[in-house]
């Protein structure tokens, strides 16, 4: 029996890992009942493709049975597909699983393409599902499938995890093809928000066992994985646990970058300086910082308890980032506006934020109609209106969270934004609403990464300018530049620098040289150094105490760290100067330094990767 599983990924990203189709595939191939009588395999698609393209692709295979992993942002496409797929193979058999059949199977069975769905972990179900298909019977009556006509059908009972394969380790699922990992620690959740599905029919948490962890693990370290996101939805709900696999994280893996999801009441002063002792991101779920609106979908809420644990996360220098959610119930712009003003005053590197999505299946999905939510009934479910917020009011919530974006997430601006915003006398949120009739009905996705720092400069110049602040103008620029070359440093990829024996044999002056691509040249109004001496600056108080009296820097990665150097004009011209073509001492004519201050300086600036060699060396 051939079977074809389909993942559907939004769009191409290190994140696009058919995992479920992967766990499916493992259990499958791992069942006795069906050793030799099956054949697997995984078709991965993107939401821009063509459905009638990729329905011909799996057609080609000459499946008996394909399986779509379905998804909030795949059902349309998946949909569209398998009614390709039934016009191309009339007798195929067409199912799917995943969240979206799980918490909707009435609604995907009434588009009428499925011959049947699974609900929740789909390894157990499937498996029955092929053996009673393969000795010509029906699935229908199996825990977890629904048939059409059929009636609601039980969950599944939870797995004992570990008897379901690793993908990653049977080397059917490799990660550095997509350039990343997805790792499922996991499965459930303890919580219970009203606006989530993760904890409907799971058993609780059951974790995989220490020995599985650490074998993908160190795979992963093996592989160079770039990049590993953490599935889990709580990942340091188990506190030990989360410390010993951060341990081992730092010991076999200390140069893959993780993204955990996390809570902040689990944080304590050595959790977070073990996420800081990692290269890793968190994200934590604050979803507003009104206990009203989060009471209302079951979550707790103690705000100095926050701000405590995102202290120790900046005093530990952890990288973290929020989840905000507007239109709650009890939800309202002026409390969306707190929350994110609140949100932005803790310093995270990012902020998601989004609109409720009222889920299928979800205890928010069954009181909408008596909270007076509206919402849409297809994929994303987003509301349309709610007690708290009108359809106008909610658009200008989206807008406030795109332009929050742009400016601070994109833009990289967690260092200096509150210094800016405080000068003005603005909260964030009005400082954000401002930029955001800036942008005008510019939409986010048409922003491109290299506009943001241009937008960021022309706003500020007319902000400033419009709030009478026009003298903290040079300030707030400078931070803006420093923090927006800083960023593009600590992302570049150094170059080796010679060693001490080739740079001897060099004859600097006439060698060609280069300017390294992970160099930046900037100047400043101020002298860069007295900015990085003082912090965060009070934009009043600095401007008071120092003079606009330009300087010139290099900024460049070196020796695991963002290096700056203030260097005088002469030798930021000759940096300027070097063309890759000509040596240094042809280009110094009008450069006031001597040939010995030239070629030391030149020597330095190889040495730490600030330059490179360009052409044939010159002894």
């Amino acid at each position: 029996m051939k079977i074809t599983l389909v993942a559907i990924h939004p769009h191409p990203s290190p994140q696009a890992v058919p995992l479920a189709c992967a766990f499916l595939q493992e259990a499958l191939l791992s069942d006795h009942a069906l050793h030799g009588m099956v054949h697997t395999g995984i078709a991965e698609f993107f939401l821009h493709d063509d459905a009638a393209r990729c329905a011909r692709d799996i057609a080609a295979r000459a499946p008996d049975l394909v399986a779509f992993s379905v998804y909030v942002w795949s059902r349309d496409h998946a949909v569209a597909v398998a009614r390709e797929l039934r016009s191309l193979l009339p007798g195929l058999v067409l199912c799917a699983g995943g969240a979206e059949p799980t918490a909707n199977p009435a609604g995907l069975l009434d588009e009428g393409v499925f011959d049947f769905l699974v609900r929740g972990e789909g390894e157990a179900p499937l498996v029955q599902a092929v053996r009673l298909l393969r000795a010509g019977g029906n699935p229908a009556g199996v825990p977890g499938i629904v048939v059409p006509g059929g009636g609601a059908a039980a969950m599944p009972p939870p797995l004992e995890l570990d008897t379901v394969p690793s993908p990653y380790l049977s080397g059917r699922l490799d990660p550095a093809i997509p350039g990343g990992a997805l790792w499922q620690l996991s499965r459930g959740c303890d919580f219970a928000c009203s606006f989530c599905f993760d904890h409907k029919g799971s058993g609780g948490v059951r974790r995989f066992s220490m020995d599985r962890i650490e074998a993908e693990l160190r795979l992963f370290a093996r592989l160079k994985v770039p990049q590993v996101f953490v599935l889990d939805s709580t990942f340091n709900k188990d506190v030990k646990r989360a410390k010993a696999i951060l341990r081992l994280i730092g010991k076999v893996a200390p140069h893959v970058h993780f993204h955990f999801e996390v809570r902040s009441e689990f944080i304590d002063p050595e959790m977070a300086d073990l996420f800081a002792s990692i290269t890793c991101s968190l994200q934590i779920g604050l979803q507003s910082s009104d206990a009203a609106v989060l009471r209302g979908v079951g979550r707790g809420f103690d705000r100095d308890d926050f701000e405590h644990r995102a202290f120790l996360l900046n005093q530990s220098g952890a990288i973290f980032g929020f989840d905000l959610i507007f239109g709650l119930p009890g939800d309202t712009p002026e409390l969306f506006r707190s929350s994110l003003d609140f949100a932005l005053s803790l310093y995270p590197n990012h902020l998601d934020i989004f609109p409720l999505a009222v889920l299928p299946g979800t205890r928010l999905f069954g009181k909408a109609q008596a909270l007076g939510l509206e919402h849409l009934d297809a994929p994303p479910y987003t509301v349309l209106a709610t007690p708290g917020y009108t359809a106008v009011e909610l658009a200008q919530a989206g807008r406030l969270a795109s332009a929050c974006d742009v400016f601070y997430s994109r833009g990289k601006a967690v260092a200096w934004f509150n210094s800016v915003v405080t000068a003005l006398k603005l909260t964030p949120s009005a400082f954000l609403t401002s930029f955001a009739s800036f942008l005008g009905e510019r939409a986010e996705a048409e922003i491109l990464e290299e506009e943001i720092w241009g937008l960021q400069r022309a706003f500020l110049e007319r902000i400033f300018k419009e709030r009478k602040k026009g003298k903290l103008l040079p300030l707030a620029l400078d931070l803006a530049d420093y923090h927006h070359h800083y960023a593009a440093a600590l992302m570049a990829t150094p170059p080796a620098p010679p060693s001490h024996k080739q740079l001897r044999k060099l004859d600097l002056l006439r060698q060609p040289l280069a300017l390294s691509a992970s160099t930046t040249l900037a100047r400043f109004n101020y002298e860069v150094l007295e900015i990085l001496d003082a912090g965060e600056p009070d934009l009043a108080e600095f401007s008071a105490c120092f003079n606009p009296t330009g300087s010139c820097a290099v900024i460049y990665p070196a020796h695991g760290e963002v290096c700056t150097e203030s260097v005088s004009t002469p030798y930021f011209e000759l940096l300027g100067a070097l063309d890759g073509k000509a040596g240094a001492w042809a280009l110094c004519p009008g450069i006031p330094l001597s040939e010995t201050e030239a070629r030391e300086f030149l020597e330095f600036t190889l040495a730490e990767g600030i330059v490179v060699v360009a052409g044939p060396a010159q002894v």
